[in-house]
């Protein structure tokens, strides 16, 4: 698969402020495990090889365990995650595959029972931040690793 263009090229200023955005998303409430996991859930299920490469890269330069992200598809059935993990991989997925009733009432309260305010907006924040990538790294068809030095990825030793 050969890449089709370089967004961060062509719209450098929108890429920009949305580089930015996913930045100071990163930079939130949520920490850097749980955003992690929510980056690369997200990815899985919109498909996107580009971002599963790079967060599960990410993930294991954080320190996460193997098992752990080979368990984020099968989370519901896996013991390895906490509530909090748990009601965020419920809430991301809620909240990437948006149906045609937005996000039940149940899967809300899940969340909220385990997460504040600030928590909730942010985690959302996150998840709105990797589905713009992943629609953007789709759609122009990043190429998995072709970044991996440039962002230090080649320290997970999985390339």
């Amino acid at each position: 698969m050969t890449a089709r263009l370089d967004p961060s090229r062509v719209s450098a200023a929108l890429y920009s402020k949305y580089l930015a955005f996913s930045t100071a998303a990163a930079k939130s409430s949520i920490d850097k495990t749980l955003h992690s996991l929510v980056e690369i859930r997200a990815s899985q299920i919109n498909g996107c090889a580009f971002c599963v490469d790079m967060h599960i890269k990410q993930a294991t330069i954080h320190g996460e365990r193997p098992l752990r992200i080979h368990h984020l598809t099968v989370w519901r059935e896996s013991d390895l995650f906490t509530a909090r993990e748990r009601a965020a991989l419920e809430w991301t997925e809620a909240v990437t595959k948006l149906g045609e009733h937005g996000v039940s009432d149940e899967v809300y309260a899940a969340v909220r029972a385990v997460f504040n305010e600030q928590e909730i907006t942010d985690v959302t924040m996150v998840v709105m931040a990797i589905n713009g990538w992943n629609r953007l790294s789709i759609a122009f068809r990043a190429v998995p690793g072709s970044a991996d030095e440039a962002f230090g990825l080649n320290k997970a030793g999985l390339s």
